[in-house]
């Protein structure tokens, strides 16, 4: 399978002149169309750098990502459970030739201990992340880890949705995985430049370009619904990896007629033990980052797209406004962290924002944006290309605000304190009055509230 052209994208970046403002403009036009970008478009705005039309692509951005998902931003936690790993990639500090990383894989008790602090923190979602090498039951010990967050019930309530980031599988494991009831099945590339991945990835199964890029493929064959890719921004040109990303998703929505239900953007940190992280090979600039954000919005409109805990606070703030939908929040990247408390730096990388759950939901309410914690799509059904044909024409933001605004008065109910609460009911009522749409929808909404208010959970549209 032609995928990725890697030479084909070489010749383009190479190719590409310093692009008009009237061409700029132009490609922002159809931008606002909200039906995604062709390359050609997209090598025009990676290439802006007059800083007066970079403000006008990140406008752009804020209104594509408002039109498609509205102001909502959703939450969740990373959940290590394993930093065992075979392979050698010398950026991370979970690679197996790094002796100075203490190696662990959790009990099924310490899974719960560490589900119970995040239920107990107001999350309500997790991705479980493991290193790509398990212990001796293999699988069997993914699938009891899944079950076992989603056995774990608190006062105030539980996570109702697993994601997972695992090592590729073969269709038939898929198959095994997806009967565990689990969300998005994610898996980042890392870098789509060949001769780069197969530079850092001389050993374990990783080595294998082919099979990782072909593993969500896998994963949409063997039934998979929701699928998320990414790449890890340093390792090669990051336009390069903008539009292998964007070659990617077309492929998948040429074969299987939908693309990844999310994007991942993460840039190379420093990780304990890796030289490579702290001077990256093709270290990202701020300004950069931000500009692929935007570009990726533009390209794909319809997308979730991720922001993780790699970033500064300053960073966060600025991407939020330019397209991200997801974000994690309160994150520890090494197994056991939440029950642990404060540990010297022994994650996967070094985390820009260490802010708790509760500062960062203050502070993204205090940027006009909805803190979320919904999972109604995935029990109702609205996954894969059912959620997409919802997404493409704008129309799913009529689904996710009020079970956004329904699972934020339950955080503010259960875990607020009086101020955040106040505004926080107040953002609430007023969404409720100017954002859902129609006089039956919002006396409904409004009703729902009133439930949540009165003690009820796990309301949904």
């Amino acid at each position: 399978m032609d995928i990725v052209d890697g030479k084909a994208i070489g010749s383009r970046l190479l190719a590409a002149p310093r692009p008009e403002p009237s061409r700029v403009r132009e490609v922002l036009a159809r931008a606002c169309e909200f039906k995604g970008l062709p390359d050609e478009d997209v090598l025009t705005l990676l290439a802006v750098e007059d800083p007066e039309l970079l403000q006008e692509c990140f406008a752009a951005a804020r209104a594509a990502k408002r039109e498609i998902y509205g102001n909502r931003i959703v939450y969740f936690a990373p959940l290590y459970i394993s930093n065992l790993c075979g392979n050698d990639c010398p950026y991370c500090a979970f690679r197996a030739a790094n002796k100075t990383l203490p190696r662990r894989a959790l009990s099924q008790d310490e899974i719960r201990q560490e589900t119970e602090e995040l239920i107990d923190q107001g999350h309500k979602r997790v991705l479980m992340v493991s290193g790509e090498a398990y212990p001796k039951d293999g699988l069997r010990y993914i699938f009891d880890s899944i079950r076992t967050v989603y056995s774990v019930r608190k006062a105030h309530g539980n996570i109702r949705r697993v994601n997972v980031n695992i090592a590729p599988l073969s269709v038939d494991d898929f198959r095994l995985l997806q009967k565990e009831g689990i969300g998005t099945y994610q898996c980042f590339q890392e870098t789509y430049h060949e001769p780069t991945y197969r530079r850092l990835h001389r050993k374990g199964s990783k080595a294998d370009y082919r099979n990782r890029l072909e593993v969500m493929d896998r994963a949409l064959e063997a039934g998979i619904h929701d699928v998320g890719i990414g790449a890890l921004f340093g390792l090669s040109d990051w336009r390069f990896e903008v539009l292998a990303m964007l070659g990617h998703i077309r492929h998948l929505e040429e074969r299987f007629g939908v693309g990844p239900h999310t994007i991942s953007v993460p840039r190379l940190e420093p990780a304990l033990g890796s030289e490579m992280s702290r001077q990256p090979p093709h270290a990202v600039s701020d300004r950069d980052f931000l500009k692929l954000v935007a570009t990726l919005r533009l390209a794909v409109p319809y997308t979730g797209m991720i922001l993780s805990t790699r970033e500064s606070v300053a960073i966060r703030r600025q991407a939020l406004e330019l397209g991200i939908s997801q974000i994690s929040a309160g994150s520890r990247t090494d197994p056991g962290g939440y029950s642990a408390g404060d540990q010297p730096e022994s994650g996967q990388f070094s985390v820009g924002d260490s802010r708790s759950l509760g500062e960062v939901v203050a502070d993204v309410l205090e940027q006009g944006h909805i803190p979320s914690f919904c999972t109604g799509c995935y029990r109702l059904g609205r996954v894969g290309k059912d959620f997409m044909d919802l997404a493409k024409p704008g129309l799913i933001k009529a689904h996710c605000l009020p079970n956004a605004l329904l699972t934020f008065a339950e955080y503010l109910c259960d875990f607020a304190g009086p101020e955040l609460s106040r505004k926080g009911f107040a953002t609430i009522d007023r969404m409720v009055e100017t954002e859902v749409l129609g006089p039956g929808l919002r006396s409904k909404v409004r009703g729902m509230l009133e439930r949540v208010r009165s003690g009820e959970r796990d309301i949904y549209l």
